[in-house]
């Protein structure tokens, strides 16, 4: 089998299983480079002593970080066992990269006011529905507007992390300026129909289901890109929703603007977002199901902002 038609085999068994593409990506660029490491070897004449090489060799010379480490395994692990249906028991075997536990970068409430009031638009409107409703940076993207429900007060999400849908609470004070981004989204989708562009990326199966929902506004993203794109899957060209660093960007720049010296990223707004509702009083096990986690270990984390060791502590210096 060449690696040309091993990648094919690869790459039609993740689209089986509807992983997204960024998985797909990442899974065979690690396959490439564990086949390079081994100086073109066939995986089917490799096991676990070279897999474990592959993944000495990029923890101790590529210094590579414990999630990386970990995801080259898992691509590598779904190679032999889901495309070349090699299951041996020296997998087991191999250790997971421990992670180091880090407790997450929380913003104040005067410190999320203030990097609010440095960003406009778009990038005001994602940031606020980040801290607003806890969602991750690419559940915010990819939202549709069929997603917005003004009648239950509510944003559904689809296939968050882990394939979960869950709810999140609408914040009122966002209502009148999601209207207005919907509006802008509108506008644009019909024009885009006009210019014969009006198709949308479907989900999984809906595509062949109802290819007639490709076309409907409500399938539309809420945060459209400036630009059409092709689809790496379809080879259509269609308008995408934004890309990722675009918030990443912005949220950057306000921090500089905003004078706050923390390591600011969408993500630490999701943080701020369920220590904030902690310190309200709020339940950990609400705080739990608003940000779609599947255990409560996780959300523990957030937790050290009640035990206020600088507040409840005395310093005997003092």
């Amino acid at each position: 089998m060449t690696e040309k038609k091993l990648l094919l085999l690869l790459k039609e068994k993740i689209r089986a299983k509807h992983y997204s593409i960024r998985t797909e990506k990442s899974y065979i660029d690690w396959t490439k480079r564990y086949v390079y490491f081994h100086n073109l070897r066939h995986p089917n004449l490799m096991g676990a002593k070279e897999i474990e090489q592959f993944l000495n060799y990029l923890a101790v010379s590529r210094n590579l970080a414990a999630s990386s480490q970990n995801q080259a395994l898992n691509a590598i692990n779904f190679l032999y066992k889901e495309v070349l249906k090699i299951d041996f028991d020296q997998l087991e075997n191999i250790s997971w990269a421990k992670k180091p536990k880090k407790l997450p970068v929380i913003l104040s409430k005067n410190e999320v006011k203030k990097l609010l009031q440095h960003l406009n638009s778009q990038p005001w409107l994602m940031a606020s529905l980040l801290y607003g409703t806890g969602m991750r940076n690419m559940e915010c993207l990819r939202l549709r507007v069929k997603d917005i429900d003004f009648d239950q007060n509510q944003i559904n999400i689809h296939c968050g992390k882990g394939a979960k849908d869950r709810r999140a609470i609408l914040p009122e004070s966002l209502k009148k300026h999601l209207q207005l981004q919907l509006n802008t989204v509108k506008a644009l989708h019909e024009q885009d129909l006009i210019n014969g562009n009006g198709e949308v990326f479907l989900p999984n199966a809906l595509a062949s289901k109802s290819p007639v929902s490709a076309t409907e506004y409500g399938w539309k993203y809420l945060f459209p890109a400036l630009r059409l794109s092709v689809d790496p899957r379809s080879g259509k060209k269609r308008r995408h929703h934004l890309n990722e660093s675009v918030l990443r960007k912005y949220i950057y720049l306000a921090r500089k603007k905003a004078g706050i010296n923390k390591p600011v990223s969408a993500h630490t707004l999701r943080h701020s977002f369920a220590t904030h509702l902690l310190e309200n009083g709020y339940d950990i096990r609400t705080v739990q199901e608003l940000l779609g986690h599947k255990d409560v270990k996780t959300t523990m984390i957030y937790t050290h902002v009640l035990n206020r060791p600088g507040l409840a502590v005395k310093s005997p210096l003092d």
